[in-house]
């Protein structure tokens, strides 16, 4: 049993998954749609939400850049991948901010 799931990772490890990545913005363009159409939800998750976009387009920029200009991977060059990911915590910050004060009106309303 152990030979065979690491046999099934090691298939999965050769697969190229630029096409599944590539495919993947479809269902999260989907999911952004319907997150635009709920009125509860405030605007800093919904802008917290599409800045998600914007740190995988610098990611791929970064990790362009990184291949022809240093010709080593985006996890070679630490400030670049480090600047990356800052975009991915911005992200996720101004995601946590939105919850916070939707959770904070649900306080207020309730009492």
């Amino acid at each position: 049993m152990n030979d065979l799931f690491l046999k099934f990772i090691e298939k999965l490890t050769s697969l190229d998954n630029t096409a599944l990545f590539a495919a993947s913005i479809i269902p999260y363009a989907i999911f952004l749609f319907y997150l635009f159409k709920i009125e509860f939800v405030n605007k800093f998750v919904r802008i917290g939400f599409s800045l998600t976009i914007l740190f995988v387009l610098i990611t791929i920029a970064a990790s362009l850049f990184a291949l022809n200009h240093y010709d080593k991977s985006l996890v070679e060059v630490d400030f670049l991948h480090g600047s990356a990911e800052f975009f991915l915590t911005l992200s996720d910050f101004v995601i946590l901010l939105g919850f916070v004060r939707m959770l904070n009106n649900l306080e207020v309303n309730n009492s």
